[in-house]
């Protein structure tokens, strides 16, 4: 039992992983949950589940991600990937409080 539970993390890490790519990207949730599909096969709700957690996880960043994006000033490459780093930092400090 332990061992699909297992797998099942590993491929949620993967979607997140993936999700954090398209935020490189600054795809918006939409544009990301079709290039998942249609890329490496991972079903739009899955997509969209991983990410509004990731959104509950880092309110932070994903609202100053919604502005950057809504202002069509958007991040530079550099600055999303200082955004991202913060995030996974973040939550590795806090990691095992959920």
């Amino acid at each position: 039992m332990g061992e699909s539970s297992n797998s099942s993390a590993s491929y949620i890490h993967m979607v997140h992983h993936l999700i954090e790519k398209c935020l490189i990207f600054h795809m918006s949730k939409e544009e990301c949950m079709e290039a998942l599909s249609k890329h490496a096969n991972i079903k739009p709700v899955i997509t969209s589940t991983v990410w509004k957690e990731l959104e509950k996880e880092n309110k932070e960043f994903f609202e100053e991600y919604a502005k950057a994006k809504s202002k069509e000033d958007r991040m530079s490459e550099e600055e999303t990937s200082q955004m991202i780093q913060k995030m996974i930092s973040d939550s590795t400090k806090g990691g095992s409080s959920h």
